[in-house]
């Protein structure tokens, strides 16, 4: 009876002497005289394509490897292939066991984001797969991201307004203890900018940057960027204007002849609300008012 994997490898990620290290757990089955398992770890170098790292022959129910940043960078997809087979019979194996891919490196939770210019907050998750490492006694003990925004497709001659805001420009990513996925995370908040124009549907994506880590795991990695879909929301225009002619939000057109001060406008479902003062510009004949100040709130 050939032998066999208690559990389908799964792949962690552990700090080992303060070096970042993958581990391979796949789980010894008692049954029987004692197995040998045989590991292979390997890379995502192109889809569909993998490149074999390092591979392994041992009793134990797990198997690790270092990230050194040459043969597993910070970015790659790896996998852990296992087969199990008896001492002796070293050709009497196992089906090989995949795992699933191991993502090493930074993720976004959502990993792309659909808003619409209502000015609603949305919460984007920024964590860290691998563990942090604290290479320094003093505050080093920490990756910091830069935050910035781009709209695709925008000509760089004229860039206009950014299509989305950001809570913050900065993100420390502090160590914690590694929980599923997860090592160390961070939340920032992003908002469709409201602009009064009707653009369509745009297309912007936020990127994060590593600042000056001191890991040298770090130095040349540039996380995946996050893809945000701006909805555009149709939006009113109302007109004051001259001696003064006004035209509301859904086009009516009528005189204002009066001289004082009065409300323009006032939203019945948020704190907005426009004042305007009309005042006597001149008319020898007949009076005439005119726009002569503004207050809003």
């Amino acid at each position: 009876k050939l032998p066999r994997l208690a559990v389908q490898p799964v792949i962690t990620a552990e700090l080992v002497r303060g070096r970042v290290h993958l581990k391979c757990s796949y789980g010894a089955h008692s049954a029987g005289p004692p197995a040998q398992y045989r590991v292979l770890w390997s890379r995502l170098s192109s889809p569909g394509k993998r490149e074999q790292v390092h591979h392994q022959s041992t009793p134990q129910s797990f198997s690790y490897v270092e990230m050194d940043g040459v043969k597993l960078r910070l970015g790659d997809t790896v996998f852990c292939t296992v087969t199990a087979f008896r001492r002796g019979t070293p050709e009497q194996q196992s089906r090989p066991e995949d795992s699933q891919g191991f993502y090493a490196g930074i993720k976004f939770l959502p990993e792309s984001l659909e808003i619409a210019e209502d000015g609603k907050e949305h919460v984007l998750t920024v964590l860290s797969t691998v563990p942090i490492a604290c290479p320094g006694q003093d505050d080093s003990c920490k990756i910091t991201l830069q935050l910035s925004t781009e709209e695709l497709g925008k000509s760089s001659q004229a860039p206009g307004p950014p299509d989305i805001a950001l809570s913050a420009c900065q993100l420390d990513l502090l160590p914690e203890p590694c929980s599923g996925s997860s090592c160390a995370a961070a939340t920032v908040t992003v908002t469709a900018v409201t602009d009064f124009t009707q653009d369509g549907n745009r297309v912007s994506r936020i990127s994060a940057r590593p600042v000056t880590p001191r890991d040298v795991l770090w130095r040349a990695y540039t996380p995946r960027d996050v893809k945000v879909t701006v909805r555009d929301l149709p939006t009113g225009n109302c007109y004051s204007f001259t001696d003064p002619h006004i035209i509301t939000f859904d086009g009516w057109r009528y005189d204002s002849y009066k001289i004082g001060t009065f409300l323009l406008c006032r939203s019945e479902s948020r704190a907005f609300e426009v004042h305007v003062r009309q005042w006597d510009c001149g008319g020898h004949r007949f009076a005439t008012a005119c726009n002569c100040g503004i207050a809003a709130r």
